[in-house]
């Protein structure tokens, strides 16, 4: 059941995602965890698609629509907050902007890309509170299940910590997608099929299957051209 399927079945029409920053960091990058980030992410969290941090939620929106509007006629759009951890700030500041975010009439939905070891029980709220007046989506970044990928790539938490985050959202209402990435370094066709499994059977509403992608600038990327991994080819992806 894919994502365009369910827009055009929930929305009535097609529906574009429009990537958001909300000017947050991570706390794989600000020294709570580390200062390195995850291997594979980018200065920009991951969010060079997303729009100037520098310009206000509602002025983000509006360039986004106007990009879009150079290519398709589209009239619905989702909030994504896309880049770095998107609820890693106080409450007060994520209702300020994912209020802001929600308040046009052609924003159909709120998307929250996070971690899901930053979602304390008031945050988890807000969203709550939130989805009452649109859809809330929060997209959790698992990326793999295996604790040895799990460290190679830095991401900073154990599976267990996923669980809780999944079991927390779908108890407040939540529409919960979870990321993962196929082709880690050291990762066979089987352990993607495993994590793919575990997601499937965690509860969660969606998944989004991700091909790793190699950013120039990143410790992944250094490891690629040291030959230390490959990447898959088109015929095994």
């Amino acid at each position: 059941y894919s994502l365009n399927e369910y827009l055009k079945n929930t929305f009535g029409e097609k529906v574009y995602k429009i990537s958001l920053d909300g000017g947050m960091t991570c706390p794989n990058r600000d020294g709570k965890i580390d200062t390195r980030g995850c291997i594979f992410c980018s200065r920009g969290g991951s969010g060079e698609f997303s729009a100037d941090r520098n310009h206000s939620i509602t002025e983000q929106i509006r360039e986004a629509k106007e990009r879009i509007g150079r290519k398709t006629d589209c009239k619905k759009f989702i909030a994504y907050f896309q880049p770095f951890t998107n609820t890693y700030a106080p409450v007060e500041y994520l209702e300020k902007i994912f209020t802001e975010a929600i308040e046009p009439d052609e924003i159909v939905a709120l998307s929250v890309a996070t971690r899901p070891d930053c979602l304390p029980d008031k945050t988890v709220n807000l969203l709550s509170r939130l989805n009452k007046i649109k859809p809330v989506w929060v997209e959790l970044g698992l990326q793999t299940i295996h604790e040895q990928t799990a460290e190679k790539i830095r991401r900073g938490y154990d599976l267990s910590v996923f669980d809780k985050a999944v079991k927390d959202c779908k108890a407040a209402g939540l529409y919960t997608v979870v990321h993962m990435i196929i082709g880690l370094p050291g990762e066979t066709a089987e352990m993607a099929a495993q994590t793919a499994d575990y997601i499937g059977k965690s509860g969660a509403d969606g998944i989004k299957l991700q091909l790793l992608h190699v950013l120039r600038g990143t410790d992944m990327a250094e490891q690629y051209a040291a030959g230390e991994f490959e990447v898959m080819s088109m015929e095994e992806y």
